[in-house]
């Protein structure tokens, strides 16, 4: 009897991320891709984004199904409370692409997890955000991630999936590292 391993481990298909690997080591230039949001304004500090299309691997394509998510900001910060704030949104980015990138980790490793949760906490004093104080710093004065991480490898076997993770997360570096930002006003 012949068994086979199954290409999936957590939820990942080894195969395919081998072969995008492959794929990408091949034709660098598939590796380049652009991600949209598209925003509108609802009222007061509300507002929805959605995501939808993207370029990648050469071409303009489509999510499965377009994402609406609303952004605002609680009632003790003058808002409506539709929605998480703009900065939860960036925690909430990063606790998802650390999570992904430990989970792609582990399955090409052959790791497998059985639990993996995360809080993601920052720091604002809004003080920088209302024009009170120059000194104080409009974002983050400082994010801390806790992870709690399981599987069928020895914990530091497991800490490691997780600082591998913390090198390769855009998410990660977009945060920790400056990215020129462009903004265009069409007025009228």
């Amino acid at each position: 009897m012949t068994t086979t391993q199954s290409p999936v481990r957590n939820g990942v298909d080894t195969a395919t991320l081998f072969a995008t690997l492959d794929a990408v080591k091949q034709a660098p230039e598939a590796a380049q891709f652009r991600f949209r949001a598209r925003n509108r304004w609802v009222s007061g500090t509300h507002s929805q984004s959605t995501i939808d299309d993207f370029y990648g691997v050469g071409e303009e394509r489509s999510h499965d199904a377009p994402t609406t998510l609303d952004v605002d900001h609680p009632r003790v910060l003058v808002g409506g409370d539709n929605g998480p704030t703009p900065v939860e949104y960036v925690l909430h980015g990063l606790a998802g692409c650390l999570t992904a990138g430990l989970a792609n980790i582990a399955a090409a490793r052959g790791i497998e997890l059985t639990e993996v949760t995360s809080t993601v906490e920052g720091d604002i004093d809004l003080n920088g955000i209302l024009g009170l104080d120059d000194r104080v710093r409009n974002g983050f004065q400082q994010i801390r991630v806790s992870f709690d991480v399981k599987g069928n490898a020895p914990a530091e076997k497991l800490r490691q999936l997780v600082e591998q993770s913390r090198a390769r997360s855009a998410v990660f570096d977009i945060i920790t590292n400056s990215v020129p930002v462009t903004i265009q006003v069409d007025a009228g």
